[in-house]
């Protein structure tokens, strides 16, 4: 095979990478009725007059599976991550006891579930969609090889790689919305 087409075809393997990657972390966020640090990933807290994530100035753990623990470095930021937890609209309820901020996670309904999975439906299509527009392109590059001189042959060659590629990496988004409605669905 050319060159020209096998870093084509390396492109848009990593580019690929890149929407899984992607997929996998809109996936994330979409909270499955665990507790999970991750949930105050876009909690922001003023802090010495600049906007700071959360993970900056306090550390979030999970004691059992309904709740989290912000512990702040420093106690005079009680009130303030209190405050930005309630602004933030996670959906949590900050209990501070002047030490800590409990967040209790509260168990999903059905109804809630139901809309979880559409979402992560929703996030899982737009994963497609980006690897499907990955293939369009390269597609569009291996063919604009002709004017190099790379014969009708190859082409139609590297056009079956990028189709398998593509195909394995569709797989690879239906596995984790798989795994991620498993989760939701789970009692």
């Amino acid at each position: 095979m050319n060159d020209l087409i096998k870093k084509q075809l390396n492109d848009s393997k990593t580019l690929m990478d890149k929407a899984i990657d992607h997929a996998d972390g809109e996936l994330t966020k979409i909270r499955a009725g665990k507790a999970m640090p991750s949930m105050l990933d876009s909690v922001v807290v003023e802090y010495y007059g600049s906007p700071t994530p959360l993970s900056q100035v306090a550390s979030i753990n999970t004691p059992d599976a309904r709740t989290l623990v912000v512990q702040p470095w420093e106690k005079t930021l009680l009130s303030k991550i209190e405050k930005a937890i309630i602004d933030s609209n996670v959906g949590l309820n900050p209990q501070n006891d002047g030490l800590v901020i409990r967040l209790n996670v509260p168990p999903l309904t059905e109804e809630r579930r139901r809309d979880l999975v559409k979402k992560v439906k929703e996030e899982a299509e737009k994963g497609r969609v980006a690897i499907r527009n990955i293939r369009k392109e390269t597609n569009g590059k291996i063919q604009r090889l002709k004017s190099e001189g790379i014969s009708e042959d190859e082409i139609k060659v590297a056009e079956g790689e990028v189709q398998k590629l593509t195909d394995s990496y569709i797989v690879k988004v239906d596995k984790l919305v798989e795994a991620k409605e498993k989760d939701i669905m789970t009692v």
